[in-house]
């Protein structure tokens, strides 16, 4: 089942991405597919819509999980999305810095890694932390209710507006992809959430069973 799932988000995001990659004619990078999309930060593919829900989705994934606890199937889902969360946020910093490559609004060069620290596509972050959310969830939840699929459409969206914004590259958001879902596969074969584990007692219970 969890390999059935993470052939379906990775079919999901690749079918939607090669609209944008066939765009135009490849240009370079890692997996020869990278090129700056047209320029658009308008409508839905907004910054602050992007950052807006990055934000929701993070406020409602700690909140649910200190209200929800461990003890449930929802709570201890939410603990493994934010296990999830950390490790992938955690790990794109670090290859951020160690790929310091060059973001589309800075060249159309997409060649350009090792170029200094300020340099920071590679990967996407926020895709990362994005699928690393979903990714329990969906693996989770997914043979119950098909519907937990839809899901994947968040990283997918936030993986092209980045690329709109020339925030990433193709290959970026692909890599960004591949570690969320990898953090989010992780996090949701522990038994015991490794976060909620070092938290206090108090909070496995979560707050609403308390009041």
């Amino acid at each position: 089942m969890r390999n059935r799932s993470l052939s379906i988000a990775w079919l999901c995001v690749v079918s939607l991405l090669s609209v944008c990659t066939t765009a135009s004619l490849a240009a370079g990078g890692p997996l020869g597919i990278d090129h700056q999309l047209n320029y658009d930060n308008s409508g839905i593919w907004k910054r602050s819509n992007q950052l807006g829900l990055l934000d929701l989705m993070a406020l409602g994934m700690v909140g649910g999980a200190l209200w929800e606890g461990g003890e449930t199937r929802l709570g201890k889902t939410l603990w493994q999305s934010v296990d999830a969360s950390v490790l992938a946020s955690g790990s794109s910093v670090l290859l951020k810095q160690a790929f310091s490559r060059e973001r589309p609004n800075t060249t159309n060069d997409p060649n350009k890694f090792f170029s200094g620290h300020s340099n920071q596509s590679f990967p996407s972050g926020e895709v990362a932390a994005i699928s690393a959310m979903v990714t329990p969830f969906v693996m989770e939840y997914g043979r119950d209710n098909k519907a937990a699929y839809l899901l994947e459409a968040l990283p997918v969206y936030d993986a092209i507006a980045r690329m709109k914004v020339r925030g990433h590259w193709q290959s970026d958001v692909l890599a960004g992809f591949a570690l969320g879902s990898a953090s989010g596969y992780l996090a949701h074969s522990l038994d015991t959430p490794f976060i909620l584990n070092m938290m206090p007692k108090g909070v496995m219970v979560g707050y609403h069973a308390r009041w």
